[in-house]
């Protein structure tokens, strides 16, 4: 093993000789468990196939983001290969339905003859509208990641490792990947001699997108699925994905977690966010090149919108934040902005203020509407399901999420008292330390140890996401050669380095400048200490390694 593998898997806790083998080259056999060892899907398996021996109509009810789109696409891609044609796909639109189930659209598939409900990423905090199904006479099989709330929905069976008694080893899979462990044991489980053995490894392209772009902790299972996930989203024949990546010029021979964080993630969210999210299903499951042509155009556009929406939203919440004392939790929101994209608004300023935050608007901009919708970030020390949780009841008409994230809904005449209780709740939950010695360095380098062997010992514990981060590196007194700009508004910094052997070694910033780093010699000549990370662009198809910037001292 290259040192530097060793150091990077030390500096992760991985100091086992087996476990370090098992993290650096993972095993699909040997490290994805038996789906049946997770808590009630023996039942859920067995309610499913008695549902297609009796040709019920089933819906798979998915939410509207990038994990339960993804995870709503492998069961309509289970079934669609199964031959079962007495299925259909429900995504609740974001803006007029709102997370999870309503009471509204279950009647109504009720109505559509529906009597076996599987949700994907949703449901088990819905027990009202889980009781409705039930009492409708509709099973419910509520399959989710989410953190249950005291009192579980009244399903048929609820399949979510965060649940007490389940002992499943990896409690942390996303809502796509709970979706895929119910594929896998159905086909365990069912007789079906037409689908070759080991069919299910083609489902991973989705649920390694959504494990990648969810942000669960890239361990366990979850390394497998991502690892894996990739290895298939690079040769995956989906005509609207691989027209969405020809857009955003991304080689999919080539993909990386990065394509998936920055790319796809932000395009199958924007269906929902600026529009509809059935756009981003339909991209993503259809057969048909020419909707999967326009399907990626039409995200594309989106996606800028978004973009500038953002702008425009994040440019008004900082004169707003600018014009008042800022506190230990920062609440703000306009009836104007778009719920779909509050919490973009959340994690930026979260970041920026190393605090949590709270941001809301209103459902699509529904004049007289007492309810308001919002997302909220941590800043990393405070668990944000606990916080909201600690606020006195009947102030949160909703609410609900994950660690570091969520969402919440509230009345318009008591949002003027959410700060106040928010900030009194932060002062009684837990709080975990978080390092204040700026970006943590795995290691120190030379320039002269950029090369493909360096590279390859880094990129060895690839992919990098939540729980693996990607290393960073110091490179002490960088002589710099060249300076300069890039980009067609030239607002991205290119460093030029030379190792000793005089071959030019780049190092880039997106959205940087060298007047981002105060009291630091960012000129020709100059010697800087550059904090970095590795990566290889494969911009139009010509591999090139290259450092990205993290800071520069």
């Amino acid at each position: 093993m290259h040192p530097l593998t060793k150091t990077l898997l030390e500096k992760r806790g991985i100091t086992d000789l087996s476990a370090q083998e098992h993290f650096l080259y993972p095993d699909y056999g040997r490290d994805t468990y038996d789906p049946f060892l997770i808590l009630n899907m023996e039942k859920a398996v067995e309610r499913i196939l008695s549902a297609m021996q009796g040709g019920e109509r089933i819906v798979v009810y998915g939410d509207y983001d990038c994990d339960g789109i993804p995870g709503s696409v492998i069961l309509h891609d289970l079934f669609t290969k199964l031959g079962y044609k007495n299925f259909f796909n429900y995504i609740p639109h974001r803006h007029l339905e709102g997370y999870g189930l309503n009471s509204e659209a279950v009647s109504q598939l009720r109505r559509e003859g529906v009597t076996l409900m599987i949700t994907v990423d949703c449901g088990i905090t819905d027990v009202l509208e889980v009781t409705l199904a039930q009492e409708l006479g509709m099973d419910v099989i509520v399959t989710d990641h989410h953190l249950p709330q005291a009192v579980l929905p009244p399903a048929y069976a609820v399949i979510n490792s965060k649940q007490k008694g389940d002992t499943y080893p990896d409690p942390m899979l996303c809502g796509a990947g709970v979706a895929w462990k119910l594929a896998q044991a159905i086909l365990s489980r069912g007789n079906f001699p037409d689908v070759a053995l080991g069919w299910e490894k083609w489902l991973l392209d989705m649920a390694g997108l959504s494990t990648i772009a969810d942000m669960v902790p890239l361990r366990n299972e979850n390394r497998v699925l991502a690892y894996y996930g990739l290895k298939v989203l690079r040769k995956s024949p989906r005509p609207g994905l691989q027209a969405l990546l020809r857009d955003a010029n991304v080689d999919q021979r080539y993909l990386t977690e990065e394509d998936v964080g920055f790319t796809i993630g932000p395009r199958i969210n924007a269906a929902s966010r600026m529009d509809v999210p059935l756009r981003a299903f339909e991209l993503l499951s259809t057969q048909d090149p020419a909707i999967g042509g326009d399907m990626a155009k039409h995200l594309a556009n989106l996606n800028g919108e978004r973009k500038l929406e953002v702008a425009r939203m994040m440019k008004e919440a900082k004169k707003v934040l600018r014009e008042r004392v800022i506190r230990d939790v920062i609440v703000l929101g306009n009836p104007s902005w778009r719920v779909g994209v509050v919490g973009i608004v959340a994690n930026q300023l979260a970041e920026e203020h190393d605090r949590p935050v709270f941001v809301w608007g209103r459902e699509g901009g529904k004049v007289g509407s007492r309810e308001l919708k919002g997302s909220c970030r941590s800043d990393g020390r405070v668990n944000m399901v606990e916080l909201m949780t600690a606020v006195p009841d009947g102030l949160f008409v909703g609410r609900g999420g994950h660690e570091f994230s969520g969402g919440f809904s509230i009345f318009h005449e008591h949002v003027h008292r959410l700060e106040d209780a928010l900030i009194e709740a932060h002062g009684k939950v837990t709080k975990k330390e978080k390092s204040k010695d700026g970006v943590a360095i795995d290691a120190e380098l030379t320039i002269d140890e950029v090369n493909e062997e360096t590279f390859h010992a880094v990129d060895l514990l690839a992919p990098f996401g939540e729980g693996n981060p990607k290393p960073k590196f110091l490179f002490r007194d960088a002589q710099l050669a060249a300076v300069s700009s890039f980009g067609k508004e030239r607002n991205h910094l290119k460093l030029t380095f030379r190792n000793s052997a005089g071959d030019r070694i780049e190092a880039i910033g997106f959205f940087l400048s060298p007047t981002d780093f105060p009291g630091v010699d960012v000129r020709g000549g100059g010697t800087v200490d550059l904090v970095a990370t590795f990566e290889k662009s494969y911009f139009r198809s010509r591999p090139e390694l290259r450092l990205r910037i993290a800071d520069l001292k």
